[in-house]
């Protein structure tokens, strides 16, 4: 796709330029000719999809499917991807609930093809709301082309954003989400200054120790409050100027790091002034 994002600044510069334009350059990349065809086409299509084997013999619906959930890099794996669809999610030993990464089980729910008898496709408001998924992670595919750190910030502001809207859901059910999630993962670790061995742990001593330093750095252990916008801007603020800083000592070597991040904090509070 040819689609370039606009990205001036790096770290959290970047990220509060990248808030200010994000419709603008969303609008701009919905616009673009292979991206109104895929809609087209996907439109036009998915609702004459009645099995899962269907929809992956068919790489142009597929390749929007697995997009809409981040799992494009799935698109040549036709075999898994149908047994994920075909087992559901109701049923508690089905493959998509065995998977860590939670992206598998939300592909499964949202076509329900080993659920129903009647797939969701088949819905009317199915094509938008898949859509819409799918031109998100497209926009930040796009963005993670220069730089993976605001990638991951805009990953993180959206699935915090679903987590919270999942009142069913308790607060530690939606931490071990977080944990089962690479992208948001990285974005807590790095944001709590978790250390390497943080992974090696436990998952129940993961859950308590994530939930212990965002209390302390974040003032709260709540995701539901973590998904509130200023929670929200602080936690992303910690991550990207943690992960610059280090980024900055590996080039530069502590002293200057330090000093160029103060430079780019103080632009950034200048910017947002």
């Amino acid at each position: 796709m040819s689609f370039v994002p606009a990205l001036p600044y790096s770290g959290y510069s970047g990220w509060l330029f990248l808030k200010r334009t994000a419709a603008t350059q969303q609008a701009v990349l919905k616009a673009q000719p292979e991206a109104q065809r895929d809609e087209a086409y996907f439109r036009a299509n998915i609702g004459k999809i009645d099995t899962a084997e269907q929809l992956v013999a068919d790489r142009r619906l597929l390749k929007v499917a697995l997009g809409a959930f981040g799992l494009q890099s799935d698109i040549n794996n036709k075999a898994f991807i149908q047994k994920i669809l075909e087992g559901g999610t109701l049923k508690e030993g089905s493959l998509a609930n065995r998977l860590a990464d939670k992206q598998y089980q939300k592909l499964s729910a949202a076509f329900g093809f080993g659920d129903f008898k009647t797939p969701r496709n088949k819905l009317s408001d199915f094509a938008d709301k898949i859509l819409t998924a799918y031109q998100a992670r497209s926009f930040e595919v796009a963005v993670g082309t220069q730089s993976d750190d605001l990638r991951l910030s805009l990953n993180a502001e959206r699935e915090l954003s679903d987590l919270s809207s999942r009142t069913k859901l308790s607060n530690d059910a939606r931490w071990y989400s977080v944990l089962g999630s690479p992208p948001l993962r990285r974005v807590f670790e790095k944001a709590l200054g978790l250390p390497s061995s943080f992974a090696t742990l436990d998952v129940d001593k993961q859950l308590e120790m994530m939930k212990d330093k965002a209390q302390a750095q974040l003032g709260t252990d709540s995701l539901a409050e973590l998904a509130e916008p200023e929670a929200m801007n602080t936690l992303l603020r910690r991550f990207l100027i943690r992960s610059e800083t280090e980024a900055y000592r590996t080039q530069f070597g502590a002293g200057t790091a330090l000093n160029l991040m103060q430079t780019a904090v103080n632009f950034a509070r200048n910017r947002q002034a």
